[in-house]
């Protein structure tokens, strides 16, 4: 078994990193592996596992560009050897399903979330490659169900394999008080406030603006925001959701944070991490989960892959989508938390989160995959 991963590029979005996990966890396994992309900063990341990484222009949507790329595919795949290609996005899929079939490898695919199909006539037939292999990949029980409802995928076809948070980086004792507090004061918020944080890029369905409609509407006043995101170019947003902080109480306090190489000290220096997705729900959500196995209390909307991750109630607390004053009732709610239920609360989030939401177990049950369908190493 030799296993080539297939996606655009190699940038630093959450399917980029589940690449690299998984190339992590194939070569501490003694599983030869690859990764084919158009490049980018995480080619790093493979560099250092030694794990070889093939640069094709993967990125492309172009149709001549997709079916060139099958054949330099299926060159590399004769050349090295790979026995299965996984495909982790559309157009590098099609190559390498076609790749696939002229060289005989096993092919199969990740839904990481649920694609538009508007116009059916068009979307439809370009999502289907995403079902054509042995097995399908989907990150939830929210995507599983949307694969098999959309595309008439069998059921027992659709592995779902919920992405995962790294335990060994995200845990309660990552960070210390003191650096918590160093970074919370070098954000400009006082020791004694309370801060609720967002991260996620900055686009309107993530729902910052959302958050910022709850600010206005809860009882505490005295409390600080943290968004943690890039906007990507869309600077009107941005320019938006500050003129709206703008207007808050004075004693609210909103940070914009670009980007943090420090996840584990933003979530020890938060009170509260909160998801709050609108009408488009999250695929799987990985916040969630990091923030729990950092032993921060988390507020989701109750929708797509937050309904897995949080049990209402018991290791967090869910919002109906889009609603700014139950999310500002919730945050006032869990802010004012007594001791003994908080703790209970972040405990029992911690043990799901390394039972059922793992980087470890991601990784076992794809390899599992893996070796179910090209055989024993």
């Amino acid at each position: 078994m030799k296993i080539l991963q297939i996606l655009p590029a190699l940038g630093t979005g959450g399917v980029e990193r589940g690449t690299v996990e998984i190339a992590r966890a194939l070569a501490e396994a003694g599983i030869p592996n690859a990764v084919a992309s158009a490049g980018g900063p995480r080619v790093a990341d493979l560099d250092a596992l030694g794990v070889p990484h093939f640069a094709l222009p993967l990125a492309s949507k172009n149709p001549f560009v997709i079916w060139r790329n099958a054949a330099r595919l299926a060159d590399l795949v004769r050349r090295e050897g790979f026995t299965l290609l996984h495909a982790r996005s559309r157009a590098p899929a099609w190559s390498a399903w076609w790749a696939a079939q002229r060289v005989g490898a096993t092919f199969l695919a990740t839904f990481h979330g649920v694609y538009g199909t508007s116009p059916r006539f068009l979307k439809i037939p370009y999502n289907r490659v995403m079902t054509k292999g042995a097995k399908v990949i989907a990150v939830s029980n929210f995507v599983k169900r949307h694969v098999v409802e959309t595309y008439g995928v069998p059921e027992e076809k659709v592995i779902r394999i919920h992405r995962g948070a790294d335990t060994e980086t995200f845990r309660p004792d990552a960070v210390t008080p003191a650096q918590a507090a160093a970074r919370k004061a070098a954000l400009g918020f006082a020791p004694d406030l309370p801060v609720v944080t967002l991260p996620g890029r900055l686009t309107r369905w993530k729902g910052q603006a959302l958050l910022l409609d709850a600010l206005a509407r809860m009882k505490r006043r005295a409390l600080g925001c943290l968004f943690v995101g890039s906007d990507q170019g869309r600077t009107d947003y941005t320019a938006e959701l500050k003129a709206t902080a703008a207007r808050l109480p004075s004693e609210t306090k909103v940070v914009f944070l670009e980007h943090a190489d420090d996840m584990p000290c933003v979530y020890a220096l938060s009170d509260v991490v909160v998801s709050a997705s609108t009408d488009q729900p999250e695929a799987f959500g990985r916040i969630i989960p990091e923030a729990q196995a950092m032993g921060v209390l988390v507020v989701g909307t109750a929708h797509g892959g937050a309904c897995e991750t949080i049990d209402d109630g018991v290791t967090g607390f869910l919002v109906p989508p889009g609603d700014a004053d139950a999310l500002a009732a919730k945050l006032d709610e869990v802010l004012n938390l007594p001791a003994s239920r908080a703790d209970a609360i972040r405990a029992a989030a911690l043990a799901s989160v390394r039972e059922n939401f793992s980087t470890a177990r991601m990784c076992a049950e794809t390899i599992a995959l893996y070796r179910s369908l090209g055989g024993q190493v």
